[in-house]
């Protein structure tokens, strides 16, 4: 599986964006998705997370309420709604697929390029 995330750019305090990561290969509707992000300086760490079958969801605690993780298995994307940014959300954005839930770096198989998202204050 191919994954290319796009999406991100600079937005001020309190908006929104919309990341997708499109997926190569026959097989994405068989893969768990997860979204990661890593700031300047520190470490990767997990953001959202869907199911296989699309009925489960994960987020990390700093985001919930705020960003959505759901999929199109028909054009094999995966999207990061993403609303009321804040400035701490600056990051780049991967995408990731693995055959089990993507909540840790090391469960995924395969990893996106990564998307810049800026939020301004």
């Amino acid at each position: 599986v191919q994954l290319q995330a796009f999406g991100g750019g600079l937005v001020q305090a309190g908006g929104s964006l919309r990341l997708s990561c499109a997926a190569s290969g026959r097989t994405f509707s068989s893969y768990a998705l997860g979204w990661f992000r890593q700031a300047s300086g520190k470490e990767r760490e997990f953001v959202a997370a869907i199911s296989v079958s699309g009925r489960t969801t994960y987020y990390t605690d700093s985001v919930k309420g705020r960003f959505t993780i759901s999929k199109d298995n028909a054009k094999n994307t995966v999207y990061l709604r993403m609303n009321n940014l804040k400035p701490e959300d600056t990051a780049v954005y991967y995408c990731a697929a693995g055959s089990t839930i993507v909540v840790l770096p090391t469960r995924a198989d395969y990893w996106g390029q990564g998307t810049q998202v800026t939020v301004s204050s």
